[in-house]
């Protein structure tokens, strides 16, 4: 059977840069392990899969990998999928149920002339502790960091709406497009605490068109440097809330994300969290997206 393929930039709009994911938009009747291998082939850090939906009264199903393994929710495929099933469709704005491994997100798109805006709902946010001082130091020491350059806002911690990331705030852009991190510890470290990816960001001020530049590691699943991350940026809104970090004083805080730009890859997307009682309620993160190519593929 053949089986229509998409490779799109998440992020932007333009070719080449922000994340690049594939998309497979008829995937029913491709096995785990076919998806997984074109996943493999297509070597993105994720390709989502379009599928039809458990509960009739949902709009569809997505399953996301990475090269390796399959994860439970991505953010730039999560867009990359939207993006596309808007295109195959040509829908005009409307608001799809789709179903993840996660549960059922709703995921609005917002028709712009002959493009979209995608607008997703990640899962319930969550903080844990911060890391016990053994695990910061091995992380620190795998980053080739030290204490001094930490944020002191802002503790080494676990946030997730779906997909986990350590959290770790420094103080300088420069160091922070410096890093090279040794893959090989942060792997074994991801073993230890549960946790596959590893976000490291400097904060600017708050009205600052971009608030957040960061950059991504994830090489316990194969990737060992995501350029623009929405399982990273949308957790991170929470986690600002969280800890006070941001005015917290309203309904919702938003802000601009940036990432990729060591890689040469530069995105942007824009966070809104949901504020109730001084803690984050609800996620939501904003992105374009441009084709960069479409092919069928025959997979027997």
């Amino acid at each position: 059977m053949k089986y229509t393929v998409y490779q799109v930039d998440a992020f932007t709009r333009t070719l080449f840069k922000g994340n690049p994911a594939g998309v497979v938009v008829n995937a029913n009747g491709l096995s785990t392990e076919k998806m997984q291998m074109l996943a493999r082939e297509l070597n993105n850090s994720e390709t989502a899969f379009l599928l039809p939906p458990v509960d009739s009264t949902n709009d569809g199903a997505i399953r996301y990998f990475t090269p390796t393994v399959e994860v439970p929710i991505c953010g730039h495929a999560t867009i990359s999928a939207m993006f596309v099933k808007a295109l195959e469709e040509q829908v005009d704005t409307r608001t799809f149920m789709m179903e993840t491994q996660i549960g059922t997100l709703p995921i609005e798109v917002i028709r712009r002339d002959d493009s979209y805006l995608v607008k997703m709902t990640q899962g319930h946010p969550s903080i844990s502790d911060p890391l016990a001082l053994v695990d910061q130091q091995r992380l620190l020491n795998a980053l080739g960091v030290s204490e001094n350059d930490i944020d002191p806002r802002c503790p080494i911690q676990i946030a997730s709406t779906g997909h986990s990331k350590v959290m770790i705030g420094i103080k300088d852009k420069k160091a922070l497009n410096g890093l090279s991190p040794n893959m090989s510890a942060l792997s074994a470290l991801s073993r230890d605490i549960v946790c596959n990816g590893y976000y490291v960001f400097v904060l600017g001020e708050e009205q600052d068109d971009v608030f957040v530049n960061g950059r991504m590691f994830a090489p316990a699943i194969g990737i060992n440097e995501d350029p623009v991350t929405g399982n990273a940026n949308g957790p991170l809104g929470a986690y600002l809330v969280h800890n006070r970090i941001c005015d917290i004083g309203k309904t919702s805080f938003s802000f601009t994300a940036k990432q990729g730009e060591q890689m040469g890859r530069e995105g942007k997307m824009k966070v809104i969290v949901d504020i109730s009682n001084k803690q984050p309620t609800k996620v939501v993160i904003v992105g374009e997206a441009i084709v960069v190519f479409k092919a069928n593929v025959d997979v027997s």
